[in-house]
């Protein structure tokens, strides 16, 4: 049987507190239990859906202290978007689970996606197969602050993450949710010295 949603407020509350738990090191592993798993396995209601990098180092069910079934987690290089199976694995979760109504896109410090996207974009040497493709879509990131002071690699973490949630808003299925059944769409850049998690969007 479904659990009623949690509102996407509460939700990301619960996100933040995980994460300063993640932060301090007093980490509670919620639902991570053998009955736990058992609850789960004849239905799930993730509360949230986390878009975030592959980057080894920012595992977001770690990242904000969650267990087994609380959250649909999608990742690509520099959670970049695509129009076909990434986007629709996005738009899966808070369609097709009424208890999910949270996005969360998370963008990281020294993002290597990042980083050697800029290296293409001003050596002109392209990225090899079908990295290619990941650098191409940052394009729009790298444009947006390549003219900017400081630190570009983390202006473009930012860009990108800004990008994002502005695409997902944007999409019919997804803005139809945000209008009639209260979805939000957030972003935020994790630390990886620090662990926190920074809303930026």
């Amino acid at each position: 049987m479904a659990h009623a949603a949690i509102p996407p407020d509460q939700a990301l509350a619960m996100l933040m507190q995980g994460n300063q738990q993640w932060v301090t090191g007093q980490m509670q592993h919620p639902n991570q239990t053998p009955e736990r798993r058992l609850e789960v396995a004849p239905h799930q209601d993730p509360f949230a859906v986390v878009f975030s990098c592959i980057d080894s180092r920012v595992p977001p069910e770690i990242v904000f202290d969650r267990g087994v079934g609380d959250l649909f987690v999608i990742r690509s290089g520099a959670q970049v978007l695509d129009t076909g199976v990434v986007f629709g694995s996005i738009q899966f979760g808070p369609n097709g689970y009424p208890s999910a109504r949270l996005i969360v896109v998370l963008g990281h410090e020294g993002c290597g996606a990042i980083t050697a996207a800029i290296k293409v974009f001003q050596t002109g040497v392209a990225a090899p197969a079908y990295i290619q493709a990941v650098v191409a879509a940052l394009r729009p990131a790298y444009d947006m602050v390549v003219g900017q002071g400081g630190d570009l690699v983390d202006n473009m973490v930012r860009a990108q993450v800004q990008l994002t949630v502005n695409a997902l808003r944007n999409d019919p299925l997804i803005a139809n949710l945000i209008s009639t059944q209260g979805l939000a769409v957030v972003g935020g850049r994790y630390g990886l010295a620090s662990g926190i998690v920074e809303l930026i969007a």
